[in-house]
């Protein structure tokens, strides 16, 4: 009988075992997204009726372009590229992606092969004989022996141990991209926070200096006051004492310039002061248009931190199908073969194969197999609880983002009224001091006010600005566009050499 027929025959009976995956099942529950009518969350929010869309919905994907400041567009392009948290969120998700194709290479048969090659060198009349088949394959003299073999196996996903574990890899990966979107979104966020807190210490610095030096003019007028006993040395003091408090708020708020600049920096996984000269131009705090309030399953969908939750209740769900199949029966297919000759080409021709079908049952396993089975269920709980918190907190940032923003709005309409009249009281002061028409405390009393009302001016629009960006990032907007970022230096698990040694 040739080697194919003994081949096909020995096949016969996996065929009839491979008939029956036909009606193979999958362990475990079949896994449902959670619908929001189970969530039990409002139609709408409580404050979208108080916001008015200011021009056409700001595009989302690109919140940032909608504030008209390329600055603040190219940091934020350059934060995608090459912030190190976005990497690492980029690390992991090629890493669950490389779990789901390992994951996968369990449904298929795994195969192996061997060889080699013997060389005898001897006059005498001895007689060779495989020790593996029995067979004699060369006696006497100088004898060249070849021998070769291979084996395949593969285990029959009878009750879809391995189905659930493909689903579970699956679902895992697809939750660490949508960490990757949260993280890209939470970055351009702040940077965008950042960047307007910049602007707002350049616009505080302008302010300060502004008035530290029409205090020094006051300073220098009370100063021939005194000089020609019009005034007493009180109002001199005064004067000087307003003009040192002026000056010493400048480097507090040379601080928080600095800071603010830094810190965009290093979101962009630059080192500190990489930005500076960029920023270093002042300009006004940027603001953009309003935005229309989606409903709440609008939100859902887009907010990926509440896709990642979602992810990981599937694959948490999936992994109770994957314990449960331990409970069944596994059959594994596997088939060798192997020859040898004084020929290569006899090595096929004179070698054997079998076909070996096994089948392992658990018997007792001391309540191993059930307590993980309760285990999985009760993590699936916890992540169904986890996706319903992210839920609330969605809902619960996008409704706080909308008040705030409101509420930004109508302090920032306010505080301009209220800098208006102190900056027109300030110079009414002024006129009437040199008149003498006023003592000196009322022209100090109104500086102070119309500095006060200025710096808490600028402060009122750059907190609309920020509001504004904290409601983009609610509303899940800032990842739709943003790239995947190549893989690092150690992909493949090889780390770069030394500058010094490499070529």
């Amino acid at each position: 009988m040739r080697m194919d027929e003994r081949l096909a025959n020995a096949a016969r009976p996996a065929l009839g075992l491979g008939l029956l995956l036909l009606s193979a099942c999958n362990a475990g529950p079949d896994y449902r997204p959670p619908s929001v009518s189970d969530l039990k969350i409002p139609d709408q929010f409580q404050a979208s009726s108080t916001i008015a869309a200011e021009q056409d919905m700001v595009d989302l994907a690109r919140w940032w372009d909608s504030f008209e400041d390329p600055i603040l567009t190219q940091l934020i392009d350059r934060a995608f590229a090459g912030n190190l948290d976005v990497d690492a969120a980029a690390a992991r998700l090629r890493q669950a992606r490389a779990t789901l194709r390992g994951t996968q290479g369990q449904a298929l048969p795994t195969a192996g092969a061997s060889g080699s090659v013997t060389r005898s060198v001897g006059a005498d009349s001895r007689t060779i004989i495989d020790p593996s088949t029995g067979q004699t394959i060369g006696s006497g003299g100088d004898t060249t022996v070849y021998r070769g073999g291979f084996d395949v196996a593969w285990e029959a996903d009878l009750f879809g141990g391995i189905r659930r574990s493909i689903q579970a890899a699956r679902a895992t990966a697809e939750a660490r991209e949508a960490d990757l979107r949260f993280t890209q979104a939470s970055i351009a966020s702040e940077v965008g926070l950042n960047y307007v807190q910049a602007r707002l210490a350049q616009s505080r610095l302008r302010i300060a200096r502004e008035n530290l030096a029409a205090q020094d003019e006051t300073f220098e007028l009370v100063g021939w006051r005194r000089q020609a006993g019009l005034v007493s040395s009180l109002d001199y003091e005064q004067a000087r004492q307003l003009r040192a408090q002026t000056a010493a708020s400048i480097p507090t708020i040379e601080n928080d310039y600095a800071t603010a600049v830094n810190r965009i920096a290093v979101l962009l996984g630059e080192a500190p002061g990489a930005v500076t000269a960029l920023i270093d131009s002042p300009a006004s705090i940027p603001l953009a248009p309003g935005v229309d309030a989606p409903i709440p399953a609008q939100v859902i969908e887009r907010r990926p931190d509440v896709a990642s939750a979602e992810r990981s209740l599937a694959a948490e769900s999936a992994r109770i199908g994957v314990q449960t199949a331990q409970l069944y029966p596994a059959l594994r297919l596997s088939g060798s073969f192997s020859g040898s000759s004084t020929s290569i080409g006899n090595v096929i021709s004179d070698g054997i194969g079998n076909l070996v079908a096994g089948i392992t049952a658990p018997i007792f396993q001391g309540g191993q197999i059930r307590a993980a089975i309760v285990g999985q269920r009760a993590a699936t709980d916890a992540a169904y609880d986890a996706y319903r918190q992210a839920v609330l907190t969605a809902l619960e940032e996008v409704e706080n983002a909308l008040k705030g923003r409101e509420v930004a709005e109508r302090r920032e309409a306010d505080l301009a009224v209220s800098y208006e009249a102190a900056n027109n009281a300030a110079r009414y002061a002024q006129l009437q001091y040199r008149s003498g028409l006023v003592d000196f405390q009322s022209l100090l009393d109104s500086q102070r006010t119309r500095l006060s009302s200025q710096d808490t001016a600028a402060s009122a629009r750059a907190a609309r600005a920020s509001a504004t960006i904290q409601l983009y990032k609610a509303l899940g907007g800032g990842w739709q566009t943003a790239p995947i970022p190549a893989p690092g230096p150690y992909e493949g698990g090889k780390r770069p050499a030394p500058a010094e040694t490499r070529p």
